[in-house]
């Protein structure tokens, strides 16, 4: 039996909100759902599992109305739901706003419960939110029935949180737990904590530039007897952390040349914060406003520091409170750290023109 496992899709989020391509955004991540739920059809998938915040607020009826016709569309994959600590139930429950497709199954409780599928020799267990915040571990005390019986050989955990505020987890509690294989959400980075058995899908689309790296979904498979899962990129763009270097002979147009370059290398789709270091020419300037426009470039930050040379300063100054100044430090033996306020006082004195003084 093959299964999918997302998580934190935020269906309704605007990404990036002032930005050109934000609009953009927010279609892609409900594009990006309508795919991945297109493709466990194309895979026979026999179960696909959502492990919380599916939506990014309180969903409207017309938006579950829209989800429930793309679950619909694909029958032969059981669909198995918790609400996170965005999407928590208020009121009324998400299944008596609408009548939903009989592939759909929200385990909605406060208390942890199941859904069976005797066809897939396959029990889940979950719980859902009811507020934005549960500070108490309730997984820890979650353990999977293994008696001799009717019980499901497949026995999966639905779960969603791993901080203070959301459901504090205790890995090593799980290991106990008897699942075997707990779907995990709330963290927006994949990542396998046991091999084939506990997985966090990450964020399906990446959703602001702290998620850098590939986002995309957990697949696996059961055969009877072992489980097997990986990870599996999916999402239409990444957030990417550039650092360039620039030189003494780097000019704004040398700069901009470069960068037009590394971002059809790298991907024009993608979105960059960059990073401009090292030492540029005494009398260079950098335009960030400039470089924002060439490309999905969400930010630009400029550490770079002028390639003053110390010794040509105190020929050129001498006499000089900043010839003073310079002479303070230990020029023949500079640390980092030394070299770094030597040269932001150096800066401050010639911006402030009391160098001659």
């Amino acid at each position: 039996m093959r299964f999918f496992h997302i998580a934190d899709v935020h269906l309704g989020m605007q990404p990036d909100k002032g930005c050109a391509w934000s609009e953009d955004r927010g279609w892609e991540i409900w594009e990006s759902f309508k795919r991945i739920i297109q493709q466990a059809g194309r895979e026979n998938a026999g179960l696909f599992l959502i492990a919380g915040d599916l939506f990014h607020r309180q969903p409207l009826t017309r938006e579950l109305k829209e989800v429930n016709a793309m679950f619909a569309s694909v029958p032969h994959v059981n669909f198995v739901l918790i609400a996170g600590n965005h999407d928590h139930i208020k009121k009324e429950l998400p299944s008596r706003r609408i009548s939903w497709a009989d592939n759909v199954f929200w385990l909605e409780g406060e208390e942890i419960s199941y859904v069976d599928f005797p066809e897939l020799e396959t029990r889940v267990w979950g719980l859902s939110y009811h507020s934005r915040e549960i500070r108490e571990p309730l997984y820890d005390q979650i353990k999977a029935e293994r008696k001799k019986g009717d019980e499901p050989p497949f026995q999966v955990l639905l779960a969603h949180g791993g901080d203070e505020k959301h459901i504090p987890i205790n890995k090593d509690t799980f290991y106990r737990s008897g699942f075997d294989y707990i779907a995990l959400g709330h963290i927006h980075k994949p990542q396998i904590l046991q091999e084939n058995h506990i997985a966090y899908a990450g964020s399906l689309e990446p959703l602001d530039k702290n998620e850098t790296g590939v986002h995309g979904y957990i697949k696996g498979e059961y055969t009877g007897e072992d489980i097997r899962i990986g990870f599996v990129p999916f999402a239409s763009r990444e957030y990417k952390k550039l650092k360039l270097q620039v030189t003494e002979k780097t000019t704004q147009v040398s700069l901009e040349k470069g960068l037009e370059k590394i971002l059809e290398e790298r991907g024009r789709q993608h979105i960059y914060t960059i990073l401009l270091e090292g030492k540029r020419g005494n009398y260079t300037e950098f335009f960030t406003d400039d470089l924002m426009k060439l490309g999905n470039i969400l930010e630009v930050r400029d550490s770079t520091h002028r390639a003053y040379s110390f010794s040509r300063l105190l020929k050129q100054y001498e006499g000089s409170v900043l010839a003073e100044y310079i002479r303070s430090f230990p020029l023949e033996q500079l640390s980092g750290e030394e070299e770094k306020i030597l040269r932001l006082g150096v800066e401050a004195l010639l911006e402030s023109g009391e160098e001659l003084l």
